[in-house]
């Protein structure tokens, strides 16, 4: 069975609930202020087996100027629209408005209904059918079936119908490759089974016992059953009707405009580039404006900034503008908004999210770039702007493309220095020869110096490199090489003159005649013949040579020393020992005992139990 989503649009009292209880059976006024008013407030739901083949869910909206950003929260995620216009009245304000609307969020297929045929004759009905045409001329309902019924008398309703099929059979299949979200419409309690939530499922899919995020509470919930349309499912699938029983959450909690998705897959934003529509109606709207957002069943407050550092938008204008929002909110690529004034609040104009993470600094060109460019190039751009590249995981929080649409594309504009990572090559190529130059320079002002400790080459050169990465980079470089901890260029060499040959030899001859009672290092060094910063350098390279070994602060040995340690301790295999017994076995004193038990500890050579140690 094919499941679609339908809306209702039009002004207030035009007939939008009657018509849906006359087809469907099911009256959406749930609340008793509706009931009482007779005019609808709220989101309201239906449903209809059109055929074995097509189930078709009405989401209700009101039309109620008032009342118009329940009918954003409503209309956004839908496949058609009924387009209501009263017999009686004809085209009114929130006609209008709910047809921009319709416009601005990109609906492309519907119907437009005359209702309450039953109160006009058959001239008045031709009026209107005339105002209706004219009215919609050049949109997407130009050519879509002018269908006039009435939910009294029945007329009309089985040319509706067939409409709908033809309509339904034209939708085309969501995508179930892109990860799962789902803006929240409604949340409740169901005695038995807890807290509900249900919304039109936008992306991907949902099934029992899966994990889910909530945004922007950023909270780990578990979905203990689904409903698709109305009856238990075991997948339900992007386009559809979606009810959640989630665990680990009251209803309280949650509320219109909160969306869930995958687990740890996105993250919420305060500001987006978007393209933007201001409407002709519209009056001038100024540069850092605040308005009202609406995006999926979500409204912020925000701000509008243009571009281009123009004064203002100005009426009938599209362009690209930044948006900046009070509290976060969880936005993609893609998704289609609409802006409404503060006051008074009336749609003003809407758009389209072209980024959810745009540098600080952009412009109409970037703007334009993302909007129209392939997805590879938009992933060049990301990655390029990002300088140390971007994880598939960031790439996809960044755009919401599956993990597979995502490395094609990367794979052919960047490099991949390790599995799941992604470089400019251009930044790559810029970045090892700075390196490059910065090792050469380093090199030429310290000659006896090995090379620069790795990380501090990565935290003053690319901080918020992963380590991973960095070491692939460096591993790929034929021109730099990595000895232990330290980097250098592959060609440095330490050249030692004659007096640091000497005093070389000096400082190893030192501490290999001391044995395990070995003088101080500052002591050694200050007698090697050389000056003071040399003779470190000359330590340093006996240390990385391994000839020397520190083991505790101020404590050199050689390794002959410790070779000899470790013979002597051989003969004493599996036997247990106190610290007078060790300063006896080896005739040191307890300032040397201490620092080489704790090196053998460490070394798993003795293991220590209490007061004394095992021989390992």
């Amino acid at each position: 069975m094919k499941y679609i989503v339908a809306g209702t649009a039009g002004h207030i009292d035009h007939g939008k609930t009657a018509l849906v209880r006359a087809l469907t059976g099911i009256d959406t006024d749930r609340l008793e202020e509706e009931k009482r008013r007779g005019i609808s407030i709220d989101l309201g739901f239906a449903h209809l087996e059109l055929s074995p083949e097509y189930h078709i869910a009405f989401i209700d909206v009101p039309g109620h100027e008032k009342f118009i950003k329940n009918m954003l929260a409503g209309v956004g995620g839908i496949d058609f629209v009924l387009f209501i216009i009263a017999a009686d009245e004809s085209i009114k304000p929130q006609t209008r408005e709910h047809f921009e609307i319709c416009r601005l969020l990109n609906i492309r297929k519907g119907i437009l209904v005359l209702t309450k045929t039953d109160l006009v004759d058959s001239e008045i009905l031709d009026l209107v059918r005339l105002e209706a045409a004219e009215f919609v001329k050049g949109s997407f309902l130009e050519n879509a079936p002018v269908i006039p019924v009435s939910a009294v008398t029945g007329a009309g309703l089985d040319l509706l119908r067939a409409a709908l099929k033809d309509l339904a059979a034209g939708v085309a299949p969501k995508d179930d490759t892109t990860c799962f979200r789902l803006p929240i419409d409604r949340s409740f309690v169901i005695k038995g089974f807890g807290t509900v939530v249900t919304g039109t499922l936008i992306s991907g899919t949902v099934s029992p016992e899966q994990e889910v995020e909530l945004h922007p509470a950023s909270r780990t919930l578990r979905v203990r059953g689904v409903e698709v349309h109305g009856k238990p499912a075991k997948l339900a699938h992007a386009g559809q009707r979606t009810a959640l029983n989630l665990a680990g959450i009251e209803h309280t909690d949650l509320h219109r405009g909160m969306v869930l998705t995958e687990s740890g897959r996105f993250h919420t934003t305060q500001v987006v580039d978007c393209s933007f529509e201001l409407l002709a109606s519209a009056k001038r709207l100024k540069h850092g404006a605040p308005v009202h957002f609406h995006s999926g069943t979500a409204e912020v407050e925000a701000e509008i900034r243009t571009l281009d550092r123009s004064a203002a938008f100005q009426p009938g204008a599209r362009t690209y503008a930044r948006i900046k929002f009070r509290e976060p909110i969880l936005l993609l690529p893609g998704d289609r908004f609409i802006i409404r004034m503060f006051s008074p609040v009336v749609t003003i104009g809407g758009g389209v999210v072209v980024d959810i993470a745009p540098p600080k600094r952009s412009s109409i060109e970037r703007g334009r770039a993302l909007a129209e460019s392939p997805f590879e190039e938009k992933t060049a751009l990301f990655i390029r702007e990002s300088k140390g590249g971007l994880s598939t995981a960031d790439l996809i929080a960044r755009t919401g493309m599956p993990a597979a649409v995502i490395e094609k594309a990367a794979r052919a504009i960047a490099t991949e220095p390790t599995p799941g990572w992604f470089l400019d090559r251009e930044w790559r190529d810029e970045t090892l020869a700075r390196w490059r130059t910065l090792l050469g320079a380093h090199h030429k002002k310290h000659p006896l110096a090995a090379g620069l400790p790795k990380e501090e080459l990565r935290s003053r050169e690319a901080p918020g490199l992963p380590a991973t990465v960095f070491d692939a980079l460096l591993t790929a470089e034929k021109q730099i090489s990595v000895t232990g901890d330290v980097v250098h260029l592959s060609a440095h060499r330490v050249a030692l003159k004659q007096d640091e040959e000497e005093a070389l030899a000096k400082i190893e001859g030192a501490f290999e005649r001391a044995g395990l009672a070995v003088p101080g290092m500052d002591e050694v060094l200050a007698s090697s013949g050389v000056e003071l910063s040399r003779a470190r350098n000359l330590l340093q390279i006996l240390l990385r040579g391994k000839k020397l070994l520190k083991i505790g602060d101020g404590l050199v040995f050689h390794q002959t020393a410790l070779s000899k340690l470790r013979e002597l301790l051989d003969a004493h295999k599996g036997e247990r020992f106190a610290v007078p017994v060790f300063k006896d076995w080896t005739g040191i004193s307890r300032k040397y005992a201490i620092p080489l038990l704790e090196y053998l500890d460490r070394e798993h050579v003795t293991r220590r139990e209490g007061d004394s140690r095992l021989v390992l």
